[in-house]
């Protein structure tokens, strides 16, 4: 499955911004395009809702490197999603680095727009 990939540099500390990502609940604040809400099911898994569909998305995370998976099932019985992560960057700040594939119905050049849309709100809202 194709993928894009999207990075971009902020005067945040990583700890923020991971802070931000590991709360999924706010996922709609900062990705609207891909969720309208997200509310808590148990543990790490969450159901999201989206033009009037819904599903569940697991939400892995890795602290030591302030990285977060959202993971669903995909067209194919594939699971997958987005991976992100908030690396230390220079001066205090962090290097923020999003990854999700391509779907179906989209183009690469389409998701990069909305990848660029989506790290400039997360760093928005921290």
């Amino acid at each position: 499955m194709e993928t894009v990939t999207r990075v971009m540099e902020c005067e945040i500390k990583p700890e923020r911004i991971y802070a931000k990502l590991v709360n999924a609940v706010l996922i709609p604040q900062w990705a609207p395009v891909f969720a309208e809400s997200v509310e808590p099911v148990g543990g790490s898994t969450y159901r999201v809702t989206k033009g009037g569909d819904t599903f569940l998305l697991e939400v892995v995370t890795h602290e030591a490197d302030f990285a977060v998976e959202y993971l669903r099932e995909l067209p194919g019985g594939k699971r997958g999603g987005a991976y992100v992560r908030a690396m230390p960057g220079g001066q205090g700040g962090c290097v923020l680095s999003m990854r999700v594939p391509v779907g179906p119905n989209a183009t690469a050049a389409q998701v990069e727009t909305v990848l660029e849309q989506e790290l400039q709100a997360l760093v928005r809202l921290v």
